[in-house]
């Protein structure tokens, strides 16, 4: 990967990690022109916000004790993995879940 393209993407790849809306606002910034770099970060982003809403959902209506501090935990590693590479400029898959985001999330372009 170029580091100019890097350079390019490096700002939407960090807005798509601060929240759902910043990932939503990080697509649009990424339609024109397309950037390789943030699109990687913009999936990875969603696809970790998702599982954790759709996990704090799950969670809401069970009964299992310190679920949501597991939970919590889970999040902010994944989060932190993929926020401090989008930061450093690498493209370092989320541990467990990063190659299903990419593959789930084509749509994201």
């Amino acid at each position: 990967m170029k580091k100019s393209e890097v350079e390019t993407g490096k700002t939407a790849a960090i807005v798509s990690y601060l929240t759902m809306i910043g990932c939503i606002i990080a697509i649009f910034m990424n339609l024109e022109p397309k950037n390789s770099f943030a699109r990687f970060h913009i999936r990875q982003a969603f696809g970790t916000h998702l599982t954790f809403h759709a996990l704090a959902i799950f969670f809401n209506y069970s009964n299992i004790p310190f679920a949501w501090a597991g939970l919590y935990v889970f999040y902010l590693i994944l989060w932190g993995y993929g926020f401090w590479a989008a930061i450093n400029g690498n493209k370092n898959l989320i541990p467990v879940l990063g190659t299903y985001f990419q593959k789930w999330f084509t749509f994201i372009q």
